[in-house]
């Protein structure tokens, strides 16, 4: 019977988690294998860690994973797909924004021969305006500047297969953009449409400026084009002040007029001042993801780890490096 394990990331969620385990229980009750849950603690600050052991004291399928402090959802999700060792695997968040309900289908994909499928969202319900401009306006422009084809409008909530995991395990860059981690491994990939509901309790712990960080994030990890882009402005900026400059020349040299002073220095200086610093910042963005990749510090560090109950101990280090 194939086996199959859902890995839930969640940071400061005690306000949902027992919700959402009743709902994905249900769901995986009616599947025809061996379902097993994992939870990892990203350095919650509140009851989420207890909460887990609670759920994990009443069913023998569910694992918890604590981390030694909040690295992130992305090393969070990287802890969790670490310690699979099944024939699949589900990435879902606990806000219930993503409906376990859709596992059925995202297993059916898997055995029609799909290695990668992903959850696409048709509409986002509960979110505001200015919210969804900006996450359409980010896949847009990873569509436009990645190298990968990055799918639009999707999220973590996906199928992995055996093979497809193993892929991944092999990637142990330190700036980790999961969704293009997905999407780079290539095999056979796969989507479904859904309407994401509202979070169902708590508070989004992203903010526009953690979501303005993680967009830079995932341009820089998948996409030279800014370094790029950067060189074109400032050829372009350098071209515009030579015109301008030779402008200025024929002008007293042909009419006598008097070279244009302060304001047209000021705008000339300004704007090239502005240009250069703009290519210095996306050229410090670079250096400083190669200066975090030097260091090749672990991922993350486990503080607790307790597999299901119905399994033997997948793991005994405390640590995963590569």
């Amino acid at each position: 019977m194939p086996r199959l394990t859902v890995v839930i990331p969640a940071y400061n969620e005690s306000a949902v988690l027992a919700a959402f385990h009743a709902r994905l229980s249900k769901v995986l009750g009616q599947l025809p294998m061996t379902c097993e849950v994992l939870y990892v603690d990203d350095g919650s600050r509140d009851d989420t860690w207890l909460i887990m052991q609670s759920l994990a004291a009443a069913d023998p399928q569910v694992g918890t994973l604590k981390l030694s402090r909040n690295f992130g959802k992305e090393a969070a999700l990287t802890a969790g797909l670490d310690r699979v060792d099944a024939d699949a695997a589900i990435v879902i968040d606990a806000d219930l924004q993503d409906p376990p309900e859709l596992i059925p289908q995202l297993v059916e994909q898997w055995q029609a021969g799909y290695d990668v499928v992903y959850a696409t969202r048709s509409a986002r319900a509960g979110e505001t305006s200015l919210k969804r401009f900006t996450a359409a306006a980010f896949y847009r422009t990873m569509d436009i500047m990645s190298d990968v084809a990055v799918p639009r409008d999707t999220g973590d909530f996906r199928l992995l297969s055996r093979r497809a995991l193993a892929a991944l395990a092999q990637l142990r860059e330190r700036q980790r953009f999961m969704k293009g981690l997905f999407a780079w491994i290539g095999y056979r990939q796969t989507s479904i449409t859904y309407l994401r509901s509202p979070r169902l309790a708590g508070r989004s712990k992203w903010n526009y400026w953690r979501l303005a960080q993680f967009a830079i994030e995932g341009i820089t990890s998948f996409s030279s084009a800014p370094l790029k882009l950067a060189t074109w402005t400032g050829m372009a900026a350098s071209l515009s002040a030579f015109l301008f400059g030779l402008k200025v020349l024929l002008k007293a040299l042909l009419r006598g007029d008097p070279v244009p002073g302060y304001p047209s220095l000021m705008v000339v200086i300004l704007f090239l001042g502005g240009i250069q610093l703009l290519a210095l910042g996306v050229i410090g963005e670079y250096l400083g993801r190669n200066y975090n990749e030097s260091k090749q510090r672990p991922l993350y560090f486990i503080e607790e780890d307790h597999p299901p109950a119905s399994q033997a101990p997948l793991h005994t280090e405390a640590t995963r490096q590569s």
